[in-house]
């Protein structure tokens, strides 16, 4: 049974759960360390992919960072790291598919070895944490923000994989910048679902007496 999410459509602050804490911290250690790792061999290998992804890794982290800070409190102060997180990420995708259609104007090919080696390793980190933070794809927006991240992530390296083996069969970094590009559109609609999702939240609701005097009113004009 989730007990984090018990008052997440409340404004008082929700019961804290030690287990998604305890998440949280994982995940930002896995990030963190797959940055550091990603970025190196995406520079090395020249690809675009890999780039994209190690930035993900560190926007990532810092969101987690985040989540972790606005643990345990009020629904509006959670809404309200949502909504810069949402920003963040959206801000991710924008800069991935400009850098992206940049480096379609250059030359090179990706090392294709590289790429698979360092996929496989980032699938994993990525899957572990997904499956650790399944449980809470389903609470308030600063919850599935997380979750959305880690979605997201584990979608990309699928596609990584899928381009180091496009790269190898046509000899071209075409298939690379094609999985620099769906990244991008995840990191864009995943950060316009935040952003939907917070804004949500933080409108002001009416009160229950107000609601129910509505109710009533449209029950007898019937």
């Amino acid at each position: 049974m989730m007990m984090v999410c018990n008052n997440c459509q409340s404004d008082a602050p929700p019961t804290p759960d030690p287990r998604w804490r305890r998440m949280l911290w994982m995940a930002l250690a896995i990030n963190l360390a797959m940055f550091l790792g990603e970025i190196v061999a995406g520079i090395a290998s020249g690809s675009r992919s890999l780039q994209a992804d190690a930035l993900d890794f560190l926007g990532d982290s810092a969101n987690y960072a985040i989540s972790l800070g606005v643990a345990g409190m009020a629904l509006g102060w959670r809404s309200r790291a949502a909504l810069l997180k949402g920003g963040t990420i959206l801000a991710f995708g924008l800069y991935v598919l400009v850098t992206t259609v940049l480096a379609a104007l250059g030359r090179g090919v990706p090392h294709a070895e590289t790429m698979g080696i360092v996929g496989v390793i980032a699938l994993v980190a990525n899957g572990s944490v997904a499956l650790m933070l399944y449980r809470y794809r389903s609470g308030d927006a600063n919850m599935r923000s997380v979750w959305i991240c880690s979605r997201n992530d584990a979608i990309g390296n699928l596609a990584v994989l899928l381009a180091a083996a496009g790269v190898v069969g046509t000899g071209t970094a075409w298939p690379d910048l094609a999985v620099a590009l769906i990244m991008a559109a995840l990191g864009i609609w995943g950060g316009l679902q935040i952003i939907n999702q917070a804004r949500a939240e933080l409108r002001p609701k009416k009160p229950a007496s107000l609601v129910e005097a509505q109710q009533t009113l449209a029950s007898t004009s019937l």
